[in-house]
């Protein structure tokens, strides 16, 4: 779940439904003077009018070395709810975004663009992180997709409550407990949450699966034909968190939340800390108007356990399925310019970061790497006279984020089994009384129900 990591699965029915309708009235887009238009994905709704600049900028800039393609950006954020109708309308931009776990699906429902051939032509085509692009093929190798914007969890933690609770900002909490102690001397001392927990929109299940992980237990099995969500390590972080909850009263009354009500809540100062990826920093600068002073990352604590890992994910940017072959290539241009080449090469990576700077957007908010981490310090070392975040108060992620195993998503199903999970959440933060067990026992028969389809 990244930048959209918001988690919508109620409609894949009506995806796979309206699959075979998007392909009606794209055709070729190029003019009779050889110019070929796409539509882009460029904003999210709600952001800054500044971002929007930005990348109306970059676009100029695109074009300098592309003069023959017109890229028109537009407002645009993944919603399983809302893309049945964009896709049945054939309102879809030419290229978008797609979480890690969504694009097998679209893939398999035919409701993207195979870019194999538009892919291999980048001069970094051979260099990706193997387990990064494997977001983007499916089991034959083939490509439906650029990956870009990979992140791992960390836990996010606002300075100013620390220092008003009487704990140290620069010294973040390392273990669940010190987490779950941090929580509730902030309660105590603030009356704000010390600690919050996304429950819906399939946000619920993937926080769930992300403890999970950082406890040492998983909840499909490697080859996703198999459940695994009734397991102790699933068990104790949803022990832990009935305790915060009903005895430390640490995680307050608002209990259904989503990536941007808490995103909303903890740059309005409300919430102690949480769990999101790497890069929500950026949202909670253009959507959010956070004080950067109160900000602070470090990484999810892991139990002392060989299998506890960190939970990893990221978008791939996507071409629609009827694009054409000249609308694929030149989508594929746009998104190594837009968002991956900035990553491999020093002029592309300072281009880029002039042009945020130019219109004040967050720069350096650390990423994991699309490539190795080698790459990662290079790209870093290239844009250090542009970087604008608080990099100091996210040195606990930073200096520990790659001694950390990373974990993929579940792998079959992946927003279905969220879903699931999302009631077991709900039920153990809403009912004091709760069965944790049998609602794991449940799950875990619904979730196999689901994996057997």
């Amino acid at each position: 779940m990244h930048h959209h990591r918001k988690r919508f699965a109620a409609a894949l029915a009506l995806v796979a439904a309206a699959g075979v309708l998007a392909a009606c009235d794209s055709g070729d887009s190029a003019d009779a003077e050889g110019t070929t238009t796409i539509t882009v994905e460029g904003w999210r709704p709600g952001d800054e009018q500044a971002t929007a600049d930005s990348v109306k900028d970059l676009v100029a800039e695109f074009n300098k070395e592309n003069p023959d393609i017109v890229v028109e950006p537009v407002e645009w954020e993944w919603k399983a709810e809302t893309f049945p109708a964009q896709l049945a309308g054939g309102t879809l931009p030419t290229t978008f975004r797609v979480p890690f776990t969504d694009t097998l699906g679209l893939v398999q429902r035919s409701q993207i663009a195979d870019v194999t051939d538009q892919v291999d032509a980048l001069p970094y085509a051979d260099s990706f992180n193997p387990s990064v692009l494997a977001a983007a093929q499916d089991a034959e190798g083939r490509i439906y997709g650029l990956p870009s914007d990979v992140y791992g969890m960390g836990l996010h933690y606002n300075r100013a409550l620390f220092d008003e609770a009487g704990l140290d900002p620069d010294d973040p909490p390392a273990t669940w407990d010190e987490v779950r102690a941090a929580a509730k001397q902030i309660t105590e001392r603030t009356g704000q949450p010390g600690y919050a927990e996304m429950t819906k929109d399939n946000t619920g299940g993937w926080l769930l699966t992300t403890l999970t992980y950082a406890f040492g237990g998983r909840i499909e099995s490697e080859d996703g034909a198999e459940a695994t969500i009734d397991n102790p390590e699933t068990r104790a972080v949803l022990e832990m968190l009935h305790g915060m909850r009903w005895e430390d009263g640490s995680m307050g009354n608002n209990l259904l939340l989503d990536w941007s009500g808490i995103n909303q809540a903890f740059a309005a100062g409300k919430v102690g800390m949480y769990v999101g990826g790497s890069d929500v920093y950026n949202a909670l600068v253009t959507t959010n108007d956070i004080d950067p002073d109160t900000y602070g990352l470090t990484t999810v604590p892991l139990a002392d356990d060989p299998d506890a890992g960190i939970l990893g994910g990221g978008s791939v940017s996507v071409v629609r399925a009827d694009a054409s072959d000249a609308e694929k290539e030149a989508a594929v241009a746009w998104n190594d310019f837009f968002r991956v080449r900035k990553l491999v090469d020093e002029e592309a990576a300072v281009l880029d970061a002039e042009t945020l700077a130019a219109s004040d957007q967050p720069i350096g908010t650390p990423l994991l790497p699309v490539f190795d981490e080698d790459t990662w310090t290079q790209q870093r070392e290239w844009i250090a006279d542009y970087i604008n975040v608080p990099v100091d108060q996210m040195t606990g992620f930073t200096d520990n984020i790659f001694d950390q195993t990373l974990v993929p998503e579940p792998p079959s199903h992946t927003q279905e089994v969220y879903a699931i999970l999302d009631g077991v959440v709900q039920k153990v933060l809403s009912d004091e009384d709760a069965d944790i067990a049998a609602l794991l026992s449940k799950a875990n028969d619904d979730a196999n129900a689901v994996l057997a389809q």
